[in-house]
């Protein structure tokens, strides 16, 4: 019966689309969830790790540990804030910055492989059914 529920659906085609994405983003070095962490840095780099988690809607152990990964592999690194030095910001480092254009053509990609089979008014149907979504935060 659970299998019958918009829920289930719902989990299902969730799953599948993170599973292409994540396999998409494997060759630029990033596991699934670090473009998001990415994305902030983008818009606004230089965050603390308290305005990353605010944003991403995270818990901090989340944060951490991709912080620490994506440090390892060379995309951020952190500094003391100079005007409050016990507060820590993220910073992008060029290779970081150079993944933007990359994962933006994956995510378009991975958007159209997701849409590809509707007509323009069901892409606009779902889009505005998603984006006006209550439970869900879209930081601009």
């Amino acid at each position: 019966m659970l299998d019958e529920t918009l829920t289930y659906a719902l989990i299902k085609v969730m799953k599948a689309h993170r599973n292409e994405l994540a396999a998409a983003l494997i060759p630029l070095g990033l596991h699934a969830g670090q473009e998001l962490l990415l994305n902030q840095l983008w818009r606004e780099d230089g965050l603390t790790q308290g305005e990353l988690i605010a944003r991403l809607g995270v818990e901090p152990p989340t944060v951490t540990k991709t912080l620490q990964r994506l440090e390892r592999a060379g995309f951020v690194f952190r500094s003391p804030d100079p005007e409050r030095p016990r507060v820590g910001r993220v910073y992008l480092t060029d290779a970081g910055r150079a993944l933007r254009e990359p994962v933006e053509e994956i995510w378009l990609r991975t958007d159209e492989e997701l849409l590809k089979d509707l007509t323009s008014e069901e892409r606009e149907l779902l889009t505005r059914l998603l984006r006006g979504w209550p439970r869900c935060q879209f930081h601009s």
